[in-house]
């Protein structure tokens, strides 16, 4: 009787997987095939995907390794004590999102500091060219998470970058090394007798 039960429920989660893969398949070629028309405004809701595999991945959670324009050495700015919520990622300490270091911040320094070196003279090259520096992602919520996560609070109540970031300073390039997940912010919530409630994280 249990055996044909967890058949049974089997069943039907393997349909139900298959049938959102095909809904996902099908709304990301529906999108692709559709005649040229003007963009909808992006206050319209829509659970379109651009590409079949860009509905695949979202659905999977599959995310790709970020690649940075330079091999931004995180190890040796940390090493040598440089401030990097007033420097790099000034805006962590005043609203939600951290920042990334502009071309002129780092000129800054690196007009005069290590500028024969090849990876400040890429640098130098973008800023004489007026080009920002083209930074990548590492962490970040899919637009179907509806997570809109702030910096400044969790900064204001002391948690550590390394908490969800991993040890930046043993990092060169940033690496996604902490997996930000519901369950991961949610203990962590509790642990530290944060508010809890849905809204906090999700409006």
């Amino acid at each position: 009787m249990r055996s044909d039960l967890a058949v049974g429920f089997l069943t039907i989660v393997s349909r139900s997987v298959l049938l959102l893969l095909v809904a996902a398949i099908t709304l990301g070629g529906c999108r692709n095939a559709a005649p040229a028309r003007a963009a909808a405004p992006p206050s319209v809701f829509t659970p379109a995907h651009r590409t079949t595999w860009a509905a695949f991945s979202d659905f999977f959670g599959v995310r790709p390794t970020p690649v940075q324009p330079i091999a931004f050495p995180h190890k040796t700015h940390v090493a040598k004590k440089i401030a990097c919520t007033e420097y790099c990622h000034e805006g962590v300490t005043r609203g939600p999102i951290a920042g990334l270091p502009s071309v002129k911040t780092c000129m800054i320094c690196h007009a005069a500091i290590a500028a024969d070196r090849p990876l400040i003279k890429t640098i130098a090259d973008y800023e004489s060219r007026g080009v920002e520096l083209p930074w990548q992602r590492v962490y970040g919520y899919p637009q179907t998470a509806h997570v809109r996560f702030n910096h400044a609070p969790h900064i204001r109540a002391g948690v550590e970058c390394a908490n969800c970031h991993g040890d930046v300073a043993q990092q060169t390039v940033a690496e996604r090394s902490v997996n930000l997940s519901m369950g991961f912010c949610v203990s962590c919530h509790i642990a530290k007798k944060a508010p809890n409630e849905c809204i906090t994280c999700h409006y």
